[in-house]
């Protein structure tokens, strides 16, 4: 299934560009989502380079472990990674013809790992237009105290709060910005198969992993194809330029060895 079309009703379209994210039901088989989220959790596990324990962490690394580029790593990953239904579905929501990888990010929140605070992926990225979009892919069912993935939605419209890293200020400006602008936050578990699809301007957060049980989530974020390099407007995006589009520089195609065309 991972590289058969899926073709996206016209009102689902039009979901993601009022709300700026939407959710697709058993978008992804799960005995074979299974498969392939026990290769990237392994990676994740033994990639991963955090050695504190929990509570000796800052609540960004609190959060969760993180690797990235795990489609590097083995060709089990690299197969999950470069999937043309995922991608397809990314070019469709973008309205775009084709879209590349910017990179790929294993999330793996620990038991008793903390919130992740509200934030929007795009104060990271050094891109030239908002034509980004991330997958989060849960690799096991993801109940309401396992910490799902929450977004303010219609938040993509609001511009306060996009020059916050994500950080405990970030989790008290932006939750406060957004229930004073009126826009609902949206949670909801995740079935094995599901899957979301959220745009770089897009608030999100997700609650602490109150279970006995990791939640363990690959993301990928596919930009338009024809997408640019920006001039970085801040730290992040300058250590983003050089760890992920290497080489390049603002005005460039963004198509670094490291951003294969994916559909």
């Amino acid at each position: 299934m991972l590289d058969m079309p899926f073709t996206i009703a016209e009102d689902v379209i039009a979901h993601y560009r009022n709300d700026g994210f939407v959710r697709l039901p058993g978008l992804l088989d799960a005995e074979e989502l299974a498969h392939y989220g026990a290769e990237i959790t392994r990676l994740t596990l033994a990639l991963n380079t955090q050695v504190k324990p929990l509570e000796e962490r800052e609540t960004y690394d609190r959060a969760f472990l993180q690797v990235m580029n795990l489609w590097r790593s083995s060709e089990e990953a690299r197969r999950f990674v470069f999937g043309k239904r995922l991608a397809g579905v990314a070019a469709q929501l973008l309205g775009v013809k084709a879209v590349r990888l910017y990179h790929d990010q294993s999330l793996y929140k620990e038991p008793s790992g903390g919130i992740t605070p509200a934030h929007a992926d795009q104060y990271y990225w050094p891109l030239a237009t908002d034509r980004a979009v991330t997958a989060w892919i849960p690799l096991q069912t993801v109940p309401l105290e396992m910490g799902p993935l929450e977004f303010y939605a219609g938040s993509h419209r609001s511009e306060i709060g996009r020059d916050l890293p994500i950080s405990d200020e970030s989790e008290a400006r932006i939750t406060a910005d957004m229930e004073a602008q009126g826009f609902p936050i949206d949670r909801a578990a995740y079935a094995l198969g599901d899957v979301s699809f959220h745009g770089g301007w897009t608030f999100h957060r997700a609650g602490p992993n109150r279970s006995r049980e990791p939640r363990s989530v690959m993301t990928m974020i596919y930009i338009d194809a024809e997408m640019t390099v920006a001039e970085p407007v801040n730290r992040m995006q300058q250590s983003d330029l050089a760890q992920w589009l290497p080489g390049l520089q603002p005005g460039d195609l963004a198509a670094s060895p490291l951003n294969p065309l994916l559909l």
